[in-house]
């Protein structure tokens, strides 16, 4: 065979092995099966839940004050002398009980003033007794002389019954009287008692001190009862009773008063006992004021100037939720995750917010899913994903 017949037989064997695998190209794709266009699925929002649970429980007002005293008052003296005693209880401090003589001024000169003015009174006595007897002679001296004189009438004249000496001696007699109050008040006086039990603030006298009138000698406080003032907004008082001040009789509303003193922190027991009467026209807020009686019958006493934190007892709602405030929307709208993970909007009655609480008074059931995070876009009954806010916090 020659050369030229060779290459034609090579290039016929090439075309054909060519057509061949052109041929089985053709049959392997016409037997592929055609691959549809599909979109990707939507991944669906995934939202933070947490489930509700209602129960009875009173709404708690919170707050904060300062403890003051119920009454305070300045001691000075009435009269003047030298200080011849101070109690013990009379420094920075000190302590004393309803009638303790906190200081005495030197008595002698009042009670010499009450000698000289009590010898007044029983000469002015005297005297009226002596003028009693001369009206009574002159009076019958005047039966005797005139008694069938028929001009003269029944009665003797003011002048000869001595009217105006009786007059006289009546009222020296009651003026004296009246100076031996005054010398047996200002003895009296010599001593200062304390009209209530309490405590020292703060005092300035010494033994042998001079004093005089209205010096301020010592500030006093007491310690039978202390009183809270509490600004507290407007809505708030819709929760409880203040005496005087909302609907309703009986005491007002119980108060828990909490604070940190000498290292330990402290509860004690008040009642709310009334309002100041007006809105503070600077804040808006109505200033309430709670009462605590025996702030000192414990150790650490419930000390005055104390800043406190109080949580006034409301009233009890039957069903009350209680929920983040992340959980609440515009309008008291709240997302509740129902069947099939839908999305639904759920209008609520709040009770009250509490900085990140939230209480809901009406319009959730217990054991219901809520959603406590956010979303961009949303839509009433649209699918996600729920995650427990348990398992978010594992993830």
């Amino acid at each position: 065979m020659g050369k030229r017949k060779k290459r034609i037989v090579q290039l016929l064997l090439t075309l054909i092995l060519i057509g061949i695998g052109a041929l089985g190209m053709i049959k392997l794709t016409e037997s592929k099966p055609q691959i549809k266009k599909q979109k990707p699925p939507v991944p669906l929002p995934m939202v933070r839940t947490m489930k509700v649970t209602t129960k009875a429980e009173a709404i708690v007002i919170k707050g904060e004050g300062s403890v003051n005293p119920v009454q305070e008052m300045v001691l000075v003296p009435q009269v003047d002398g030298k200080v011849v005693y101070i109690s013990p209880s009379l420094i920075n401090g000190g302590a004393f009980v309803k009638g303790e003589t906190l200081l005495r001024i030197e008595p002698e000169d009042y009670r010499l003033s009450v000698t000289l003015a009590e010898s007044k009174v029983k000469s002015a006595q005297s005297l009226l007794r002596l003028a009693e007897e001369e009206a009574a002679a002159a009076k019958e001296e005047w039966f005797q002389l005139y008694l069938d004189d028929k001009n003269r009438g029944k009665e003797p004249p003011p002048l000869v019954l001595k009217e105006p000496q009786l007059a006289a001696a009546k009222a020296k007699l009651a003026a004296d009287k009246a100076d031996l109050r005054n010398a047996m008040l200002d003895l009296e006086r010599t001593e200062l008692k304390a009209p209530f039990s309490g405590r020292v603030e703060a005092e300035s006298v010494d033994l042998g001190q001079y004093v005089r009138p209205g010096e301020k000698l010592a500030s006093l406080f007491s310690t039978d009862a202390a009183e809270i003032v509490v600004p507290l907004e407007d809505e708030s008082l819709l929760w409880f009773h203040v005496p005087g001040f909302t609907p309703g009789k009986g005491p007002g509303a119980g108060v828990k008063i909490m604070a940190r003193i000498a290292g330990r922190d402290r509860v004690w027991e008040g009642r709310v006992l009334r309002s100041e009467g007006k809105i503070d026209q600077r804040t808006r807020m109505i200033r309430v004021v709670v009462r605590v009686d025996k702030p000192y019958a414990k150790k650490p006493p419930l000390a005055i100037g104390l800043f406190v934190r109080v949580e006034i007892e409301g009233r009890t709602v039957p069903d009350l939720a209680v929920i983040p405030r992340s959980a609440l929307h515009q309008g008291d709208v709240v997302w509740v995750v129902v069947k099939e993970d839908r999305l639904r909007f759920r209008k609520v009655v709040v009770a009250r917010i509490d900085g990140e609480i939230v209480q809901i008074q009406e319009g959730l059931n217990n054991g219901e899913t809520v959603i406590i995070s956010g979303l961009k876009a949303i839509t009433d009954g649209m699918v996600v994903r729920p995650v427990p806010v348990e398992e978010a916090k594992e993830r």
